[in-house]
């Protein structure tokens, strides 16, 4: 093994060492994806039930029922819990269809600004001089970056909507929006956000519908003469100046300074903890500690499940993707009012933002309309008592081969429905839910940025270029024209090649 000049090890990806150590994450990332990591607990407890009634049967008492009941309930059981897991995939399928759509719009829109707005996006610029024109081209490119950034901050924002985790404070999505001037809503729109003076040691914030945050909500009262604040407004950080910005996030507010200090933040990922809350029976608790905000202890109830049904609760937060839609429609508006693109430029504009804004909407409805509470809990008494019966059944056939028995079925069961309930509301941090970092980070941010590389493509350049020699040739072998050559030869030679062809 070598050594850097800090005197650590340095490791070679190729090496067996290194090599061995991937397989080994790569098994544990695939253990941990699998229902036996979430039900193991269960089987350990039917594993012990079973072994219990198989000791009572073999020391001479005669405990056991009839075998019929496993035919008959089993069989209605596994048509349930089938029925269960499908409902389930297809939340999930309808999760990734709506992300594709919010890929698709970005990809939209992004590529008919960059592409269809002119360079000079005001009606003035032509009657100006050309260093005039030149501060139109500059402003029109600005105005052009920002709003596909705004893209890729719709993309961010919903992915923290959608976690429950509020406010504008992370790394991958602070920087896009912190310019933004904050819509003032009208006091009858509840305007709830972080409290960002309780931070704890740990550097965690208070927010109550993210499993790994803990804390309170407090409803701040604006200062005298401000409108009230909306929701897209945290309390600055400890490290923010609260001289002249006590009531900003870092965003330009009419009649207040906008402030430049640094700004803690978030980590774009920062997933939750197991709790024992996690645990079955303990996880059927959450949703009684957790509805209407309740807290235990006076502490958040902390946990995966916990972290996952506070997003649900969105009744009272402002949407922030919604914010960030308005914005992208006050640019089409402006272009619309300049007059510098045709109607069907800003047909296709605004209808990638109804496209956005309806993915939006469809995720929203996965997030807050989960699977009834009494038909879910129905579903995990009947298997728990069918599980707990199965060995009274099967002991006077198998003996002590009911104990390996009564654990492949109850993981057989219990497995289908964890993998349920997990993949119900797809937008967390479990390992089988949707990759939203990937769609925001590696897709949409990365072909943003892809489109936005190089100027518009000139086709008097591309297609014209001495390397498109093979432009009415069938195969490589044939002759290499270039297009300046079959200019000169003129239009009868080139519709004689394509009827060749």
């Amino acid at each position: 093994m070598s050594f850097n000049y800090q005197g650590a090890p340095i490791h070679n990806p190729s090496s067996p060492d290194a090599l061995g150590l991937s397989a080994w994450s790569l098994f544990g990332n695939a253990l941990l994806a699998t229902a036996l990591f979430r039900c193991w607990h269960i089987l350990i407890f039917f594993g012990a039930w079973s072994t219990a009634i198989c000791v009572v049967n073999y020391n001479g008492h005669h405990v056991s029922l009839q075998p019929t009941l496993i035919t008959v309930f089993g069989t209605v059981l596994g048509f349930v819990i089938s029925y269960r897991t499908t409902s389930s995939f297809e939340r999930y399928n309808e999760g990734r269809r709506l992300w594709s759509q919010i890929v698709l719009g970005s990809r939209t829109f992004a590529r008919t600004v960059w592409l269809h707005v002119p360079d000079n996006a005001y009606p003035s610029a032509q009657a100006l001089t050309d260093q005039q024109k030149e501060e139109y081209k500059a402003k029109t490119l600005i105005e052009k970056k920002s709003v596909v950034n705004l893209l890729e901050a719709f993309a961010v924002a919903v992915k923290h909507y959608l976690r429950g985790e509020d406010g504008i404070y992370y790394e991958d999505l602070y920087y896009l929006v912190k310019f933004l001037p904050k819509y003032p809503f009208p006091p009858t729109i509840p305007s709830v956000d972080l409290d960002r003076t309780s931070i704890t040691s740990d550097g965690v914030p208070a927010s109550p519908r993210s499993g790994h945050f803990h804390g309170s909500l407090t409803r701040r009262t604006p200062a005298p003469g401000q409108l009230p604040l909306p929701n897209t407004a945290p309390t600055p950080s400890l490290r923010v100046a609260t001289e002249k910005t006590l009531h900003t996030d870092g965003r330009p507010q009419r009649g207040v300074k906008f402030s430049t200090a640094p700004v803690d933040l978030f980590p774009a990922m920062n997933p939750p903890k197991y709790s024992l809350l996690d645990l079955f029976p303990f996880s059927l608790l959450v949703w009684m500690l957790t509805k209407d905000g309740l807290r235990k202890n006076g502490a958040a109830v902390k946990g995966k499940r916990a972290a996952k049904r506070r997003a649900t609760m969105r009744s009272q937060y402002y949407n922030i993707p919604l914010e960030i839609s308005l914005y992208l429609g006050s640019y089409v508006s402006a272009l619309q009012s300049r007059k510098v693109v045709d109607a069907p430029t800003t047909t296709v504009l605004l209808a990638t933002i109804t496209q956005l804004v309806d993915a939006l909407t469809g995720l929203e409805r996965i997030l807050t309309t989960p699977i009834p509470f009494s038909y879910s809990i129905h579903l995990w008494l009947v298997t728990v008592v069918y599980c707990l019966a199965l060995p009274f059944q099967v002991w006077s056939t198998l003996k002590w081969v009911t104990i390996p028995a009564t654990v492949v079925a109850s993981f057989i069961f219990f497995g289908f429905l964890v993998a349920g309930e997990e993949i119900e509301n797809p937008f967390g941090y479990d390992k089988n839910d949707l990759n939203m970092d990937h769609f925001v980070h590696n897709i949409i941010r990365r072909e943003l940025h892809a489109i936005m590389a190089m100027p518009p493509p000139d086709p008097s350049v591309w297609a014209f270029s001495e390397e498109n020699d093979l432009l009415f040739a069938s195969l490589d072998t044939e002759e290499r024209v270039s297009p300046s050559e079959w200019v000169q030869r003129g239009i009868s030679k080139m519709q004689n090649a394509l009827r060749v062809q």
